[in-house]
């Protein structure tokens, strides 16, 4: 089965899994939504298709992403990091030395080439068509998520630029505040692709802005890649097949064929207005700023269009399970650059950008040190606040085990690395925005060349004893599922430590 080719396949396909919701009542976007919405993310329910939004004709469809199995569903993939494997076999091609891997090879290369976005004469994007007078942002049902929110947001949408001097394709995930009928505020934020092709424009740049995409093409305006690096490329091998272009209608850009909804428009140079305040991921409002004016020139839909949107707050929200794709898909290419790294978490409680943990074949005194600094020098990971390092077997996913090495391997003295960096735009905590402290915890065993006394054994019961345990389990009387593999009941111990 290959992924959703359009949002409504991917709305059929969560409801024939049972993974969806239709909500016939009117519901207001004016914080009603999110307060659902919030409700049934932290349960880990259902992805919700509000069927009569209040204020507007068109069907809201919010949480399509909030769990791991719709992320996996999405994927068409048993695991997020199958989805990494895939592309980690076409980052690690080496020159074939037979006929076999020439095959292989060649499988390999089609894949990529038939990636490439594909163009078509029109859409069904396009069936409606408003211009002039007939454009009306109001008519969507745009979210007002917290109480503090400056205006109505758009959240989830695939903006669309073009590199003014290569001419090549940026598709970026920057909110966009309404703020009037033919209007929006672009935040686009001082760290991203689409701020830099802005500040190239010469007078104008033309935008285009997708809205109700597949699955696969939504998460890739979400993903972090090199600014020459297409991002409908990445969805069309991700999807196994190409993305669907038409011609905007009133901008010199390609737009998604099968979106729900696309905004054609352009935002003139040093044309700035007061955007925010806005609820944001990092669990706090993010203040009021000046961002460029997004004019709106056309609004193209398909017949009975349906609105995305998604909500960020407090984690967990719904983008976690965004970021944790992320995580999974782009482990393959962080090991192209740091090959020592096992695996790595971004906790979803640290806000993807505020921590890191990573996991290493540890061969030399201030390897951690080394990989510190590495992952401060990658990308949008250049962005993170604080990097844990800890030892090979070592599960990063597990921060019971994580804090357990924190604090059993950690002299402060020796293994904190206090540096500083660029920070992210939304972080509040430093005192110059952009800029500030960055630490880095070394948590991996030490020896003497790293100035340690004899490190001592950790305490693991002998192979042959586990064996035997498990082959007397029914036995004792004790029953089987309360009690984890290595022993430990983790739901007794939860509730313990809540007393």
């Amino acid at each position: 089965m290959a992924p959703p080719g359009d949002l409504r396949e991917w709305i059929g396909l969560l409801e024939r899994e049972g993974e969806l919701i239709r909500v016939s009542a009117e519901v207001d976007p004016h914080l009603e939504v999110t307060e659902i919405v919030d409700r049934v993310v932290k349960a880990g329910g259902p992805a919700l298709l509000f069927e009569n939004p209040k204020g507007s004709s068109h069907p809201l469809l919010v949480n399509q992403f909030g769990t791991e199995r719709r992320m996996c569903l999405a994927f068409d993939a048993d695991s997020l990091d199958e989805v990494g494997r895939r592309l980690g076999d076409v980052l690690e091609m080496q020159p074939p030395q037979g006929l076999v891997d020439k095959v292989k090879g060649l499988k390999k290369l089609k894949s990529i080439a038939d990636s490439q976005p594909k163009s078509m004469r029109s859409g069904p994007s396009q069936e409606v068509v408003l211009t002039g007078d007939d454009v009306d942002l109001c008519a969507l049902p745009v979210q007002t998520c917290w109480p503090g929110d400056a205006a109505p947001f758009i959240t989830l949408p695939a903006v669309i630029t073009k590199d003014p001097r290569t001419g090549g394709r940026n598709v970026g995930m920057y909110r966009m505040q309404v703020l009037d009928r033919r209007s929006t505020a672009m935040h686009w934020q001082i760290h991203k692709d689409g701020r830099a092709d802005y500040l190239l424009a010469d007078g104008k740049l033309e935008v285009a802005v997708a809205l109700g995409l597949d699955p696969v093409t939504a998460y890739a305006a979400s993903a972090p890649l090199p600014k020459h690096v297409d991002e409908l490329m990445l969805a069309g091998f991700l999807r196994g097949e190409p993305v669907e272009l038409v011609p905007g209608k009133t901008v010199d850009l390609e737009v998604p064929a099968n979106a729900e909804i696309v905004l054609e428009g352009y935002i003139a140079k040093d044309d700035l207005t007061t955007e925010g305040p806005f609820g944001d991921h990092t669990g706090y409002y993010s203040p009021a700023e000046p961002f460029p004016v997004f004019h709106v020139t056309a609004i193209t839909t398909r017949r009975d269009a349906i609105y995305p949107s998604i909500v960020v707050g407090k984690p967990p929200a719904e983008d976690a399970w965004l970021g944790k794709a992320t995580e999974r898909i782009f482990l393959p290419a962080i090991r192209m650059s740091v090959p020592e790294i096992v695996d790595y978490d971004l906790p979803v409680a640290g806000a993807f950008h505020n921590c890191c943990i990573v996991a290493i074949r540890k061969s030399y005194p201030g390897h951690a040190q080394k990989v510190m600094h590495a992952i401060w020098g990658l990308g949008l990971l250049s962005l993170t606040k604080s990097v844990v390092v800890v030892d090979e077997w070592v599960d990063v996913h597990d921060y019971n085990e994580v804090f357990f090495r924190v604090g059993a391997n950690v002299d402060p003295k020796r293994d904190v690395l206090l540096s500083e960096g660029p920070l992210d735009h939304l972080d509040h905590a430093p005192t110059l925005q952009f800029y500030g402290g960055k630490i880095g915890i070394d948590a991996t065993h030490k020896g003497p060349e790293e100035g340690a006394r004899p490190w001592p054994e950790e305490i693991v019961m002998s192979d042959e004893v586990r064996r035997l345990v498990d082959e007397r389990w029914g036995e004792y009387g004790i029953g089987s599922e309360a009690v984890a593999a290595d022993g430990r009941d983790k739901g007794a111990l939860r509730q313990l430590l809540r007393r």
